[in-house]
């Protein structure tokens, strides 16, 4: 089975080096460039995992995962939030209103593609 990543990031470069190696690693993937059309990407694309950045325009990362979360339909969305934003309290905050894991911005590459692979159970 093809897991699906939806990428949510306002960044260009971000999403096109991010949507590059997911795709190298298999995942089927659709992007979205800030919080409005998350939400409509996720109706339309059902993705399994959600790689959402915290600040955007519309709609923020922490509002996008709040408003999932109260969706009965999408319990088994997993959502790992990435941000610049690293203090505890901004860690605390998405990890409180339902991200599964937060990995702050510089990141590297390897990691996240080790985070996803963990998160969706791909060896």
């Amino acid at each position: 089975m093809v897991h699906k990543i939806l990428i949510v990031d306002d960044e260009p470069n971000i999403v096109v080096s991010l949507e590059f190696l997911l795709k190298k690693e298999g995942f089927e993937i659709a992007v979205a460039g800030d919080g409005e059309e998350a939400l409509a990407q996720v109706a339309t694309f059902d993705p399994d995992l959600l790689l959402l950045d915290v600040m955007m325009p519309k709609k923020s990362g922490f509002e996008v995962c709040e408003a999932l979360r109260a969706d009965p339909g999408r319990t088994g969305l997993l959502i790992l939030m990435l941000s610049a934003k690293g203090r505890d309290t901004e860690v605390a905050k998405g990890l409180a209103i339902g991200a599964d894991a937060y990995m702050t911005k510089p990141f590297s590459t390897k990691e996240l593609v080790a985070k996803v692979k963990d998160l969706l159970g791909v060896a």
